[in-house]
């Protein structure tokens, strides 16, 4: 290695060798150094993360060591297990990857500090909706809990949530997704325009929806305003009475034997699909991607009433400070350079800084995944399987087109405990 200065600080990485593990420390706590990937090289830094499987992946954790010297000590649970581990275990981790639903019930409590803005390189490039929650400056924010919400508070010490864009973030935005009903094309017999079609009698014993509360209430509020039977004045933030006839109808449907499963996780969604047991049900964009893969027809059906939309990001464990604090930014930055946008994006998901993301992607990947053309190639997994064949268009069609047809966010309603309460009793029933 040459003793090369850097002229910012006048420190040498021959020097930083010598002084050994505390000087950096005291070095990169104080901000002062840039050179972050050589420092956590010769200081390791390990960071533990939490979060859902969505987005907990190997892969990123292994490009982030080779990139950046920092070692990603990586937990997967389901949303409920991951809103539950944030209050409760706040020692237990360093860095909360987590869905901007489950922040309105975490971050009140003190466990997650504020990001601040200045700190965040890729800041001017996340996509507006987790800014102001418009797509476009023409977009409708749609109900529940839009992230924009839950994005900011007040001051560095703050815990209520801001209205508008401040210097403190309380998370940084990763990924989001719009979604829909996955079905069997070649098992429903007809086409699918509507989330009403779900509880087609013709499919009883063959639907299904996913069991976490805050996500699947709102999966039946679509089912519900599209069938009729309800008129939400805030299908997000819904009333006793509405969460009522919303539950009561649920649990009739169960009782008719309308489902055959409520799933909690990927593979599981996965599993029922690819089997056949289910031909329509709730699901996320690359588990119906991950159907197709086995060679079984499998299809994100575009609906008429819009998408249910969620986003996740990255939260700071209130604990963390100094050369820990900022390995965690240098992370953060790193996570919105481009590489880990790209490889979500090939996911079918969206990273919420895509205009660096575009620079790791294929004129034809990014026309596939982010334009809605069809492919020109096949169109490959992130582990080098082919996911897509030339010719073959995402379902949805565009980003802007999906994302822009959102409907509601997955949401922590006002009457929450009541409406999980009751969630649990039709689970149950």
């Amino acid at each position: 290695m040459t003793n090369t200065t850097d002229k910012k600080t006048g420190i040498s990485r021959r020097s930083l060798l010598k002084t050994g593990a505390a000087a950096v420390g005291l070095a990169a706590g104080s901000g002062a150094i840039s050179g972050f990937p050589t420092i956590w090289a010769q200081n390791p830094i390990t960071l533990r993360q939490f979060g859902t499987g969505v987005s907990n992946l190997n892969a990123i954790a292994d490009k982030c060591k080779a990139d950046l010297g920092i070692t990603l000590e990586m937990t997967a649970t389901d949303s409920d297990a991951a809103a539950q581990r944030a209050v409760t275990q706040p020692d237990s981790y360093d860095i909360a990857d987590i869905e901007y639903w489950i922040a309105k019930k975490v971050y009140p409590s003190g466990v997650m500090q504020p990001m601040d803005v200045k700190k965040l390189k890729y800041y001017d490039k996340i996509v507006p909706l987790f800014i102001t929650g418009k797509l476009t400056p023409d977009s409708v924010i749609a109900q529940g809990t839009a992230p924009h919400t839950v994005g900011f508070v007040e001051a560095q010490d703050g815990k209520t949530f801001a209205k508008q864009p401040t210097e403190w973030m309380t998370m940084v935005p990763t990924i989001y997704n719009a979604d829909t009903l996955g079905i069997r094309p070649d098992l429903v017999g007809r086409d699918i325009t509507s989330w009403a079609d779900i509880m087609d009698p013709a499919f009883k014993g063959k639907a299904a929806i996913l069991n976490i509360p805050s996500i699947g209430i709102m999966d039946a509020a679509m089912i519900m305003e599209a069938m009729g039977n309800v008129k939400y004045a805030d299908k997000g933030n819904m009333t006793k009475e509405e969460i009522d006839k919303t539950i009561d109808f649920l649990i009739k449907a169960k009782q008719d034997g309308q489902f055959r499963a409520f799933w909690k996780s990927f593979d599981e969604s996965v599993n029922l699909m690819a089997s056949g047991e289910v031909v329509i049900q709730s699901m996320w964009s690359p588990a119906v991607a991950a159907v197709r893969s086995k060679g079984i027809a499998c299809k994100y059906q575009p609906l008429k009433e819009g998408y249910r939309s969620w986003g996740g990001g990255l939260g700071l464990a209130a604990h963390l400070k100094g050369a820990e604090l900022d390995a965690a930014y240098e992370y953060i930055n790193w996570y919105l350079s481009g590489w880990v946008g790209a490889y979500l994006n090939r996911q079918g998901y969206y990273s919420a800084a895509m205009d660096t993301a575009k620079q790791f992607m294929s004129e034809d990947e990014w026309g596939y995944w982010v334009d809605g053309k069809p492919a020109k190639g096949d169109i490959m997994a992130p582990d080098g399987k082919v996911m897509e064949k030339a010719g073959a268009v995402r379902d949805g069609g565009s980003f802007v087109e999906r994302m822009g047809k959102v409907a509601c966010w997955n949401s922590v309603m006002d009457e929450d405990r009541y409406m999980v309460r009751r969630w649990n009793e039709f689970i149950a029933a």
